[in-house]
């Protein structure tokens, strides 16, 4: 039985002693493994570094047994493809291909199918892909996540079996279908929502912290959070720690105070379908 490791660590760029950590961290995995008569895939195991900045760069290699990781572009994590800038390219990349020839597929066979059935096959088989960990784009420029956003366009033209050169607005509110950039602060808010109200695991609530005023102002029952201060590394900012507390407070006060999750849910899609 073979198992993908997925483990992380933090060093500082001169930090010594970097490789034996690592290594060290291995060898506790494959020994733990070991005794629970697991086997650690080392032609799987990946190595990937992101540095803080991007002039950083890491010269390591690490050793275990007989096999030797060296650092890569990217990893994949959970069918996630991580890069070390943390830009997510290749994922969108991935994804937009996977949709792509799905769509193809289903073209081939539309003139079988009612709009009605293709509507179920469509979510089932490419918005189910475009949903997936799609909050791990939170802060990406919509330049980045246009190519997802071009992918649900076709969807939509699709299921209404209409031409490339049609208007998708119309066809997307029909649909009842969020864009991809609000597809992904719905996700985010949600969870968001599990952590706020005590749902969420333990480390997702740990990163968000309640608001309270030294003194006591009209806003100290608005259920707000606390946005942290953004320091100068603009990848700060697509950290679920500071982009959800500002997505937070940005909403309602009526959809912030609602205690039951479905109806949450319901209240945020009709206030995303509105901003966008």
């Amino acid at each position: 039985m073979c198992h993908q490791n997925t483990d992380q660590l933090s060093f500082p760029p001169t930090g010594p002693g970097i490789s034996a950590r690592i290594e060290a961290c291995l060898t506790d995995i494959s020994a733990w493994m070991t005794e629970h008569h697991l086997q650690l895939n080392l032609a799987k195991t990946e190595l990937l570094i992101i540095p803080a900045k991007p002039s950083i760069s890491h010269d390591l290699s690490i050793t275990l047994g007989s096999a030797t990781v060296t650092p890569s572009s990217s990893a994949r994590n959970l069918g996630v493809s991580m890069d070390d800038e943390l830009s997510l390219t290749a994922h969108i990349a991935a994804v937009s291909r996977s949709c792509r020839f799905t769509l193809y597929n289903i073209r081939k066979i539309r003139r079988y199918l009612s709009e009605h059935s293709t509507q179920l096959l469509v979510q089932a088989l490419v918005l189910s892909k475009l949903d997936y960990c799609n909050s791990l784009l939170a802060g990406l420029p919509a330049c980045a996540t246009r190519p997802l956003q071009r992918i649900q366009n076709a969807a939509a033209r699709l299921v209404y079996n209409l031409p490339r050169r049609c208007h998708v607005t119309p066809l997307l509110i029909s649909l009842h279908w969020l864009p991809i950039m609000a597809r992904i602060r719905f996700k985010t808010l949600v969870l968001t929502f599990r952590a706020v109200n005590g749902t969420a695991p333990v480390y997702i609530k740990s990163l968000l912290q309640p608001y309270t005023p030294t003194r006591h102002l009209r806003s100290s029952s608005d259920n707000r959070l606390v946005v942290p201060p953004l320091k100068t590394a603009r990848s700060q900012h697509k950290l679920f720690s500071c982009l959800a507390p500002q997505w937070w407070n940005q909403l309602p006060t009526s959809i912030r105070d609602t205690d039951c999750l479905s109806t949450f849910k319901k209240r945020l899609k009709t206030h995303l379908f509105r901003e966008y």
